[in-house]
């Protein structure tokens, strides 16, 4: 194989593995499932209870536009132009049940658990932001208690020095020599 060709087989591979990839598809399983369901509520459920207004099967409203409506004993139109509204309105609730399922039982939910986990994690990097700057204050006063130990007069230095302190960077007397005791 050339080199391109491996390229773009291994570029392949990655987007397979990409775990959205995974998540796209499990989805579309899902899904799939899901309208089933869905669609036989609305069959099982809606549609009696609309029938209960009017025809025994939401799906089976109609209007005809140009002459009159015959319809065989099959169901199927013979003459006239029928507007199937029944179907569209069947349509139309199957899409605003799904819709309100998966935003109810999904979405919102998952939005409330990802507004936990944003707070958790503000309040971690609030906790993390604090323990750095308790460390930079002990620091400090580490740093101030070492110049304070060294004592007046002592510059606070760490190199050798021309006074006579004790301590750490306390000189022995003499002149400044970076390197020198």
């Amino acid at each position: 194989m050339t080199p391109k060709k491996e390229s773009v087989l291994a570029g392949f591979k990655a987007f397979l593995m990409r775990g959205n990839v995974i998540d796209l598809a499990v989805a579309v399983v899902i899904g799939a499932a899901f309208t089933n369901i869905v669609n036989a509520v609305v069959r099982g459920v809606i549609n009696p209870l609309v029938g209960a207004f009017g025809t025994k099967d939401l799906e089976s409203y109609r209007s005809c536009i140009k002459g009159p409506c015959v319809v065989d004993k099959a169901g199927n139109v013979v003459t006239g132009i029928p507007i199937m509204w029944g179907l569209v309105l069947s349509a139309i609730l199957s899409f605003l049940i799904t819709a309100a399922v998966v935003y109810f039982l999904m979405v919102l939910p998952m939005a409330k658990v990802l507004a936990k986990r944003a707070a958790h994690d503000k309040a971690k990097e609030g906790v993390q932001e604090t323990l750095e700057i308790s460390e930079l204050e002990v620091l400090k006063e580490i740093r101030d208690l070492l110049v304070a130990q060294r004592g007046p007069g002592t510059g606070g230095g760490t190199g050798t020095g021309t006074s006579g302190g004790t301590g750490p960077g306390a000189g022995t007397g003499g002149t400044d020599v970076p390197g020198r005791p």
